[in-house]
């Protein structure tokens, strides 16, 4: 039997006017935040700034790249790593603001599109249900909109706790997220799944939402965050991780998470054509932990895809079916090791803002 989605769509909003464009949407930015000597990279700062200037660089050639910096030292040092790497410093907006920690895919704000034009959410963000500090981290949304960067594009404050890792989705009016995480008591205790759907469905003006109660990244700590599982690639198209080692932990939940996404129906009222991207050998961390290494935490941009590599067989695997996904966009393959040691990867640490989202600050 096909699993079917959540309808809960009342016929007053059937209309409803708001849009929640995907990620293939044209794009005018991407945000990411500069790691910092104090920060939880501090071990490997010089490593993961490799990192940061080679997606930082790929952006910049692309679009608009607005990077958040902790003071005016930590910009002239970031802008010196991104012309090293062959950055278009043109395009490059330093923003200096505090932050705690580098993930804004959790805490920039979301874009919806209206009739009145884009309009930027911002969320509550909660370390992640508690977990962290993240005093500043949950003001970086107004912080950066005060800064002037998004030019008259408005800012709202959603009463919610929301983290952008946790949604998918398709631009038609579907959302894909996951159940361990939207539903989990350390986010928004006082909301049942139903209520939790009138929410998304009044900021985003969705007509359903798609659960996935299995998989997880071992060693991600969002409990599920759907940006490390699966990932519309088009309307139509579902890219998700999967394993066929029945030896590895991963294997039994990810498996019953295949079979859910099997019985999900597209809007064109089949199934999805689904994409598996190979799970790559364990990596660990220093104390022996299991790295949540991915290739679903890919980052769409204008023409183009960073897809997250870890010196492993199964990139070329990864790389050549993401590939069926995006014919006409060029991959980007970016070493992701240095970023897996604080549990995320790229899709974690940018954030995308469509061509409606009106950009201010060129320098």
């Amino acid at each position: 039997m096909p699993l079917k989605s959540t309808l809960f769509i009342p016929d007053r909003l059937l209309s409803n006017p708001l849009h929640f464009p995907p990620e293939w949407a044209p794009q005018s930015a991407v945000l990411i935040a500069w790691p910092y000597d104090k920060g939880d990279f501090q071990r490997w700062l010089a490593e993961v700034e490799d990192t940061y200037a080679l997606i930082g660089s790929a952006v910049s050639l692309r679009q608009t790249l607005i990077v958040a910096v902790q003071n005016n030292q930590h910009r002239l040092h970031v802008l010196e790593c991104l012309t090293k790497q062959g950055a278009d410093l043109t395009r490059v907006i330093p923003v200096e603001l505090p932050y705690n920690d580098v993930w804004v895919r959790d805490t920039a704000p979301l874009t919806v599109d209206t009739p009145a034009g884009a309009k930027l959410l911002d969320f509550r963000f909660n370390g992640w249900g508690g977990k962290y500090e993240c005093a500043d981290d949950a003001r970086l949304a107004r912080r950066l909109h005060e800064s002037g960067v998004f030019g008259a594009t408005p800012l709202e404050a959603v009463d919610f706790v929301l983290e952008g890792g946790s949604l998918e989705t398709d631009g038609e009016g579907t959302l894909l997220t996951t159940a361990r995480c939207l539903l989990n008591p350390n986010r928004n205790p006082s909301f049942d799944q139903s209520g939790i759907e009138r929410q998304l469905q009044e900021a985003f003006g969705l007509q359903r939402v798609l659960w996935l109660h299995h998989g997880y990244a071992e060693g991600d700590d969002t409990d599920a965050h759907v940006d490390t599982l699966a990932r519309f690639c088009a309307v139509d198209t579902i890219a998700y991780t999967a394993c066929d080692d029945p030896e590895d932990d991963l294997y039994g939940d990810l498996k019953a998470m295949e079979d859910e996404l099997k019985r999900l129906v597209a809007t064109s009222g089949g199934p999805y054509r689904l994409v598996p991207l190979p799970v790559p050998k364990p990596i660990y961390s220093e104390e022996g932990d299991r790295l949540p290494a991915t290739y679903a935490n890919f980052l769409i941009i204008n023409g183009a895809v960073l897809v997250p590599v870890y010196g492993d067989p199964a990139d070329d695997i990864a790389l050549t079916r993401l590939k069926e996904c995006f014919p006409d966009r060029e991959l980007v393959s970016i070493p992701s090791t240095p970023l897996i040691r604080q549990y995320g990867s790229i899709h974690c640490m940018t954030m995308q803002f469509p061509v409606t989202v009106s950009i201010s600050g060129q320098p």
